[in-house]
Parts: C-alpha cells; structure tokens; sequence
C-alpha cells in the first residue's frame, strides 16, 4: 500500500495525555512513514458500514504508539542460555550478525517499533551497520539509535582474563580512553563510526581479577577466603573527564548516556548534563532529587535486576518507587538481550508493580523512549499521535489495565507507516513463530 491510509480505533493510548480514548482514527502515509492526521469521529463517521477499502479497522483492540525500548543490546542472547563474555569469545562474527538479526525481527513482532541501543558488546560499530540495514529495507526491526562502543578508562570494562599478559585475551568490547584529550578524540571517533549516542561507564569493577568469582581449578571451586565485597563498583573518571566527554558530544548534538552502579558515579554524569542514568542500582533519595531538578531521565533496568540481582532486588524496587514518588522522569528499558528479545514488555509489567499506574507506563515508554533517544535531537518525532510524527503503531486484544501481561501478546504492529504484524502473524515475512508464553 503506498496512498495514504486510516487506522480506526475504539480504545487508544494517547501518551499526551496520559488517557484512553475513545473513537479516534489516524490517517498515515506510508511513503513519508509519518501521520497526517488525527481525528476523533463524529456520529456522520460511526463506521457502521465498517472501514473503507484500503483502511485498517482496529476497533475492538487497544491502540497505542509502538514501544520504545530504552536499553537494549541487539548482539546479546540470554544470559541464561550463555554468559555475554562466553558468547563474545566463542560465537563468530557471522553466528552473532545472525542472531541479532533475528533479535532486532523479533522485538518488531513484539511491539518495539525503536531501539536505544547502548554498546555493540564487542562487534564494534556493526550495531550502526544493522541501524542501516534496518533503515534500507534490507531487513525488519525496530528504528535503532545505537551507541557503537561504550567509552571507559584503561582496565575498567576490559574483557580479560588471568592470562591476558600472554596474549589470551577476549575481543575488545568497549574503548579503554583516559584524560580529557583522550576521551574528546574517542567521542568523536564514536560519532565518525556512526553513533547516535554516546555510551559511558562511570564505574565499573575496576579490581575485578584480584578475586574473581570462580577458579579454572578441577578441585578448588572459588577462592578460599574472599573478601565481603569480592566485585566492588569503582570510579573510572574524574569529573572533568566526564564533563568533557558530555561537553564533546553536545558539540554534535549528540546525547550521552551513562551506566552507573555508584551514588558518586552518577552524581557526576548527571552534573555533567547526561540524559540518562541506567541502573543506579544503589540510589537514595538525594540523587534521585538532584535527577528530578536537572531533568535527568531514569531507566532502571529492573527486568535484568530482577535475574542477577535477585538479593537485592527487593531493595532495588523500593529505590525506583523513591524515584517515582519524588517525580524523577522514567524511561522504559530493561537491558533487553541480556534476557530474551521480544519480552521488553516485562520492564513495563515490573514498573507498574513499583506504583506507576499504566497511563504513566505506557508514556515513559513511548514519549519517554523518545526523550531518551535525544527528543527532537534525534531528527524525528515519535511515540505519539500527532501530525508530522512517525507512523508507529501497535495494538493487542486485551486491555492492560485489566490484564496486566495483555502486551505480551502483540496483535498488529505497524512502523512508519508500514504494516509488519495484523491478526498476530507477521506480514511480508516468512513466518511468525514468536508468541511470549503467559
């Protein structure tokens, strides 16, 4: 289809205003991918002859803007199929294009029309070449802004192992920069690759060799007499190193983004002016101030939380409803294929276990997905209705508010104006296998 079309709807999401309306029809154009207009339909357009040709009828179903995955890694599988440092040594290049191939299909099927990616997880800047696969048509998948390599300071987030001297060593996954000069020259050589954003670590497990978690030893299993904290988070740059890496990168009008596991860490990625702290997993409620007055969006990744830091994760959950209470601006990302692509959706189930109702869900993974990829510096409008937007489109059978898992099952999926999924199976696709199991 290449005229313009309409979308009529009965119940949809409509993230400016945090409501559910009703009787509201989208007119797209899919050779521009954008809409033209959003209308609400009078008793002359009741549609009691049913849609017009060429028209898709969604009434029936919940409508809503495609989901904006905040934190992703397309070149990840689960973690709980094989450890990120054992796939990056032992799956080949070809094995890992392929697999994300099939991850960035997937997650379209199941709703997320765009991806944040943050780091390539050692495939250097292959996750820009999948973004520019995507955008010629050469394969489906969500609109992918990526951060190619995350920047970090020598020995933080290195692969390595206690052989590295000799040369055993893994692919090189982030890139090792120090000192202001060092880490302007790396921001620029990020936007030169292709990022859209720029990825950093403000700490990371620094001292991890000094007692790593298990020994290669057929009978000594661990260390013998471990310290409490064998793995602790440390800094890896001064603040004028982040200040200069945030200042670099707002000279392209890129944004920046920035793990952080530490109080200290994110308290200075956000005086720097990052647009997003990932993680914070041991946040208080005087950094979650200081993101609320300098606007700083927060993604806590509680689906990858609630696997790996299963210990905590009760006390991560009080942190993000803190967050929550005190007004800290949300996006919706779960470090998705570090668990399986096509299950972002869990991140949306567990925020509104922390206290959001779904209107607020649904906008911070939609509007807030947008915001986070850079607002209006990322070149488009996206995750909402509204003129001049892009043409992203979903709809399932069920109404969250009432089924809390109703966006596990994708129905229709439509991305710039094109039409991927209807009547849950994929369009213009081999087959759709994909259903997440309730």
């Amino acid at each position: 289809m290449s005229s313009p079309y309409t979308i009529h709807t009965s119940t949809l999401f409509d993230p400016k205003k945090k409501a559910f309306l009703t009787n509201i029809s989208v007119t797209v154009d899919p050779k521009t991918g954008l809409i033209v207009d959003v209308y609400e339909r009078t008793e002359s357009d009741s549609l009691k002859n049913g849609a017009a040709e060429g028209d898709v009828d969604l009434r029936g179903k919940v409508v809503m803007p495609g989901l904006v995955d905040a934190h992703t890694h397309i070149f990840l599988h689960s973690y709980d199929e094989r450890p990120s440092l054992i796939q990056k040594r032992d799956e080949s290049i070809p094995e890992r294009i392929i697999r994300a191939t099939h991850h960035v299909r997937t997650a379209l099927l199941a709703g997320c029309t765009t991806y944040r990616d943050l780091s390539s997880e050692s495939m250097g800047e292959m996750d820009a070449q999948i973004r520019d696969c995507i955008n010629r048509g050469l394969i489906p998948g969500p609109r992918l802004f990526v951060a190619t390599r995350a920047l970090a300071s020598t020995g933080s987030y290195e692969m390595r192992t206690e052989n590295h001297a000799n040369g055993v060593c893994y692919p090189r996954g982030g890139e090792a920069v120090d000192g202001v000069d060092e880490i302007r020259t790396a921001v620029r050589r990020r936007i030169a690759a292709g990022a859209d954003v720029i990825k950093f670590f403000a700490d990371y497990r620094r001292r991890i060799m000094r007692y790593p978690p298990a020994q290669q030893h057929p009978y000594i299993p661990s260390p013998t007499h471990p310290p409490k904290d064998p793995n602790p988070d440390y800094l890896v740059f001064h603040q004028e190193e982040i200040d200069a890496l945030v200042k670099e990168a707002n000279l392209a009008d890129v944004p920046v983004v920035c793990h952080a596991g530490t109080i200290e860490g994110a308290e200075m990625a956000i005086r720097a002016g990052v647009v997003s702290i990932e993680h914070a997993y041991y946040a208080n409620e005087a950094l979650f101030k200081q993101m609320r007055d300098k606007g700083t969006i927060f993604v806590p990744t509680l689906a990858i939380c609630e696997r790996v830091h299963a210990k905590r994760f009760n006390e991560i959950m009080e942190q993000s409803k803190i967050a929550h209470k005190l007004g800290v601006r949300f996006a919706v990302g779960g470090d998705t294929g570090t668990y399986p692509h096509g299950q972002s959706t869990r991140e949306l189930e567990l925020l509104r276990e922390v206290g959001l109702s779904w209107e607020e869900v649904l906008e911070a993974c939609t509007v807030g997905g947008w915001e986070a990829c850079g607002g209006d510096r990322s070149g488009m409008r996206f995750g909402w209705f509204e003129k001049g937007c892009r043409a992203d489109i979903i709809a399932v059978n069920e109404d969250p508010r009432e089924n809390p898992r109703a966006l596990r099952r994708v129905d229709f999926v439509m991305k710039d104006g094109v039409v991927w999924k209807r009547d849950g199976k994929a369009v213009g696709m081999v087959s759709d296998d994909h259903q997440w199991d309730r």
